[in-house]
């Protein structure tokens, strides 16, 4: 029978943002979830990104009872994308679960990612069959992002997915090798590929606390993640910029043939006006895509680290 410390470790990474009502009833039902796993070890790496209630005191006070818990303090707020990044740098398992600290994506499921990952799979994707849980508006956007991101990206991103899913060491390693600062992980994890399976889940209601995602905030990320893998809206105006070219051409040729036939009229302004206009707000539409790409090498270029690390706590006593 081998010994516990030969037991696979499963690190379960947790961003936290103001979470604070959540702390007490997440480790109560995600510790005596794991625990409830056989023939796994764990830890659950929380990542501190700049909280400003009481969430790092309560992490703290949590890693001081469980060895089993230890927590990334991030100097500000960077983000969940970077938050996530942190922690799959400093997590320590051969196994790796992203999870959220909403508990809106049952801790329960990780088992069932376990077993899929002990048949040969080193990707284990938790896909949400039900998002009732989810209002009616934010179901819609999300469907919509995922077929138009799809359509257009050069790495289809599963729908219904989010960062919760099972990878091995392996893949975190592929992870940590990409060298980009400005990191959409849900592009990323396909983008690096390996075998893969998927659960199917039914996404629970939160019982504490509120999203911390707001609708701009939500526009901006699926700009960001259309803008990362996906290169055809700046190929799209020069389609748009060809096709403009040839009807200006042909109504051009068009103006010569009536003119000699008809001669000359007196032409009216408002068209005019409205051609100006419309050439002008689509000139200013090209301008800013072509902008949001620039804006993204800008940022690489610069080579800053994705975050910064405050403190790190830990107790080192064994459990007991």
């Amino acid at each position: 029978m081998p010994g516990a410390d030969t037991l696979p470790l499963l690190s379960l990474l947790v961003p936290f943002y103001n979470e604070q009502a959540m702390i007490g009833h997440f480790f109560e039902r995600v510790i005596a979830t794991l625990e409830r796993i056989a023939g796994i070890r764990f830890e659950i790496l929380c990542v501190n990104d700049g909280s400003q209630d009481g969430t790092l005191d309560g992490l703290v006070a949590a890693s001081q009872r469980d060895a089993r818990v230890r927590v990334i303090d991030l100097t500000r707020n960077f983000g969940k994308e970077a938050a996530l990044t942190a922690a799959i740098f400093e997590a320590r398992g051969d196994l790796i679960v992203p999870f959220d600290a909403d508990l809106q994506d049952p801790p329960e499921v990780i088992a069932q990612l376990v077993d899929k990952w002990r048949e040969g799979y080193e990707v284990v994707l938790a896909r949400r069959a039900s998002r009732a849980a989810d209002s009616l508006i934010k179901r819609w956007t999300a469907l919509s992002f995922y077929r138009v991101h799809n359509r257009i990206a050069d790495v289809s991103i599963p729908e219904n997915v989010g960062d919760f899913r099972l990878f091995t060491r392996g893949v975190a390693d592929s992870l940590k090798a990409l060298p980009e600062s400005c990191r959409f992980m849900k592009g990323l994890f396909a983008w690096v590929g390996f075998r893969t399976a998927v659960v199917e889940y039914r996404r629970e209601a939160r019982t504490a606390g509120t999203s911390k995602f707001s609708g701009w905030k939500l526009w901006n990320f699926a700009l960001e993640g259309i803008t990362s893998f996906s290169t055809l809206p700046l190929r799209v105006w020069t389609y748009l910029g060809v096709s403009v070219a040839v009807f200006a051409l042909m109504r051009a040729l068009w103006l010569v043939v009536r003119t000699l036939l008809y001669g000359v009229d007196v032409p009216g302004y408002a068209s005019l006006a409205t051609a100006i206009l419309l050439l002008g707000g689509i000139q200013l539409i090209g301008i800013g895509v072509l902008g949001e790409y620039i804006g993204r090498i800008y940022l690489e270029s610069k080579g800053r680290p994705i975050y910064l690390v405050r403190r790190r706590f830990e107790r080192t006593a064994p459990h007991a």
